[in-house]
């Protein structure tokens, strides 16, 4: 390789494409270059005499290489210059003079392409400087995302008494995220998003979907405005100051959580419930104990803003996290999880399983989980988990509520096929129980008294770089864990947009 080397592209000409390595002072620096080599000795001549001839930054030359016009020219060119520059610092004693010459010969014969070369150089150093003064940031680059769900229940006619709404609804969820460096290691995220994507109306919890909201208005907010660092080698830390989740905190252990844009379809299939337990803004520290061993701490409050009575960063609704992560391979994670929190649901499972909405009074919830991601292969991950929450109420509302207890189950088995059909797509089939109330006694929060059982499946299909379609269903068998509701059965196509 020559001290400038250049490339063609077969639509656009040419491309200066790097500046070489330093210079190379001896052909032994050449490592895949050997003295048996038929071209040892020009090389040799060339370091050594001139000085014009430099390595690609890992040590080789790649001698074999196939070259250009343009690129010999170039080279030639580089060599002139060096020529140029012994004559004019008086070491004209190297400069022999058959070589000036034979130099002088090729420059003539290449004179065209020097000329092209020197004009595409002028060019792109233009387009450069126009690119600099009107780029967007030095340190911040900008992405987006849009989702667009086609949703319907498919089949139902009545649950908890009430007939349930078959309407086919499309809606919208696009997100701008600005994320900004300031330092290469740290990362400061600002998203804003619109959503107007609703739940289907069934009369529960279950069979919600990942990428809807409460409210469904299109005002576009600012969605997450978070912060995080190193501390040290193996510490981490994000401050969150607003609409953060345990997924901006440690790792959920489930290959189907893509943040509603991918991976599972619903509320449930994306994360072990127990993590909706955390939510809004706060602080997340992660500490990695070599290689294998993460310990995760998170605090997030929902009305930190807010300077009401029973609310604010430390006296209205919390949760508290505490995770150990295994990570024994690449594929493969185990997660250990606690989180205690106040005045907190999952928005998943049964009415019975949402207290705080159901009692309408304050509570306070332990919850446990264990979560399992296992890479069987390439083609095969193999997860799941259990999910543990024991709450109590803490008020009695005027004595009409009895003090007490309740404890809620759930659990999942999830089956992810990547790269099924195409390089970048994946099947995923969730089977489980979305969260029940198994016994309770507080008397207005009774016992679910059947078991309804999740089933889910998807085909998230890469359609380009850019889109990806997802059409699923998602089966419940006695919805609301009651087995007097038909089932339901809902439909959706997912369609994601990136740029």
């Amino acid at each position: 390789m020559l001290a400038y080397s250049t490339s063609v592209n077969a639509n656009h000409g040419t491309n200066i494409q790097s500046v070489s390595a330093e210079q190379v002072t001896s052909v032994s620096q050449l490592s895949d270059v050997q003295a048996t080599d038929w071209a040892f000795q020009s090389l040799q001549s060339l370091v050594e005499r001139y000085g014009c001839i430099a390595g690609y930054p890992n040590s080789t030359y790649r001698g074999n290489r196939a070259m250009t016009r343009y690129e010999f020219a170039a080279g030639v060119n580089a060599c002139l210059d060096r020529v140029n520059e012994l004559i004019n610092t008086a070491t004209t004693d190297l400069v022999r003079k058959e070589d000036l010459v034979t130099l002088q010969r090729l420059q003539e014969e290449f004179a065209t392409e020097l000329s092209t070369l020197r004009g595409r150089v002028d060019v792109l150093e233009t387009k450069t400087t126009q690119l600099e003064a009107s780029q967007f940031s030095t340190t911040t680059k900008l992405d987006g995302e849009v989702i667009m769900a086609l949703t319907d229940v498919v089949a139902a006619n009545t649950v908890n008494g009430e007939d349930v709404k078959n309407n086919t609804t499309l809606g919208l969820r696009a997100r701008l995220n600005f994320e900004t460096s300031f330092t290469g290691k740290d990362l400061l995220t600002t998203r804003i998003q619109a959503n107007n994507l609703l739940n289907p109306n069934i009369g529960t919890p279950e069979g919600s979907f990942s990428f809807t909201r409460d409210d469904g208005t299109t005002d576009a907010v600012i969605n997450l405005l978070a912060y995080e660092f190193p501390l040290g080698e193996k510490t981490s830390v994000i401050a969150i100051a607003n609409e953060g989740d345990a997924e901006e905190i440690t790792d959920t252990v489930n290959i189907l959580d893509g943040e509603a844009a991918f991976g599972a379809l619903s509320r449930f299939g994306t994360r072990n419930p127990i993590y909706y337990h955390l939510d809004g803004a706060g602080l997340g520290i992660t500490h990695e104990f070599g290689e294998v061993l993460e310990l995760s701490l998170g605090y997030l409050a929902d009305d930190a803003n807010d300077s009401t009575a029973k609310n604010g960063l430390f006296n209205g609704g919390y949760g508290f996290l505490t995770q150990l992560t295994f990570k024994p391979s690449k594929r493969s994670s185990v997660g250990l999880t606690y989180i205690n929190s106040y005045n907190q649901e999952t928005g998943t499972g049964s009415n019975q399983a949402n207290p705080l909405s159901k009692l309408g009074v304050p509570i306070i919830s332990n919850s446990y989980g264990v979560q399992a991601s296992l890479g069987i292969s390439d083609k095969f991950v193999l997860g799941g988990w259990v999910g543990y929450t024991n709450t109590r109420n803490l008020s009695t509302a005027a004595g009409t509520i009895d003090r007490g207890s309740a404890d809620i189950w759930n659990y999942a088995l999830t089956l992810t096929f990547p790269d099924l059909g195409k390089e970048g797509s994946l099947v995923g089939i969730i089977l489980g129980m979305e969260p029940k109330v198994t016994s309770s006694s507080i008397n207005e929060l009774s016992p679910d008294k059947d078991t309804s059982y999740h089933l889910e499946a998807f085909y998230q299909y890469k359609l380009t770089d850019n889109i990806t379609i997802t059409p699923g269903l998602i089966w419940l068998t006695a919805p609301d864990h009651n087995s007097n509701n038909d089932d339901v059965v809902i439909g959706a196509v997912r369609t994601t947009f990136t740029f």
